[in-house]
């Protein structure tokens, strides 16, 4: 009896994915072979081509692949464990690929949108975190970090390590964030001396701190805004 499909090893050299990748490039290649790919085989039954061509066609393409997650995809026959893991961790480094263009192209003109930055990051966290955004002397956002993380009730923050990154992203500004899990917007006296002192440093290393945001799950309280900077 005839085969009602061929492996991907037995197909042409033009139609194998990573070969077609290795010898006319990545945009040659359709959503179905680039998922094939990370896939990387099917079953005795089914290509990895095929089921990728399947799963996208079941979802609705790339951007509901991208939302699913690994239960959700092993719910299709022939993606396992490893084969589910995969796909969400590539697709999970293509929104975070996008999420940095992005960032990089956001001009800071006011603390509202420093919130709508951050928010998402910190925002509905149950421990406190303290964040740093690099600017460049167009108040474009160059890069963010995260520098401590504590419990419930605070974290400590290493000045030295603020200005480190600072000067190896070449940024000439800098904005601090931390969130408060309380929901409380009331700086404590940690805050304000914390807040003092990489103004201090920042002043003699010739890098603006711009401002220090308290960020809770829907409101902000910010030190400039507040008369306390």
């Amino acid at each position: 009896m005839e085969k009602s499909h061929f492996a991907i090893k037995d197909w042409s050299e033009d139609d194998k994915p990573r070969e077609k990748l290795m010898h006319k490039g990545k945009d040659a290649l359709s959503d179905a072979e680039l998922l094939a790919i990370l896939i990387g085989s099917g079953s005795r039954n089914e290509s990895a081509v095929a089921l990728s061509q399947r799963i996208l066609a079941n979802v609705g393409g790339l951007n509901s692949l991208s939302k699913l997650s690994t239960g959700q995809l092993m719910k299709f026959k022939g993606i396992g464990e490893a084969k589910a893991v995969t796909i969400v961790a590539a697709l999970e480094l293509s929104i975070r690929r996008r999420s940095g263009k992005m960032e990089e192209t956001v001009k800071i003109t006011s603390s509202k949108m420093v919130f709508k930055v951050m928010q998402p990051l910190i925002g509905e966290l149950s421990h406190e975190e303290f964040w740093v955004l690099f600017l460049n002397n167009s108040n474009n956002v160059i890069s963010k970090a995260q520098l401590s993380k504590g419990g419930i009730a605070g974290t400590t923050v290493d000045i030295r390590l603020i200005f480190k990154l600072a000067f190896e992203k070449c940024a000439t500004g800098l904005i601090l964030c931390h969130n408060h899990p309380s929901g409380s917007l009331i700086p404590s006296d940690a805050d304000k001396q914390i807040t003092k002192k990489i103004r201090e440093a920042g002043e003699k290393l010739d890098v603006k701190v711009l401002d220090h945001l308290i960020i809770t799950e829907s409101k902000y309280y910010s030190f400039v805004d507040e008369g306390n900077f």
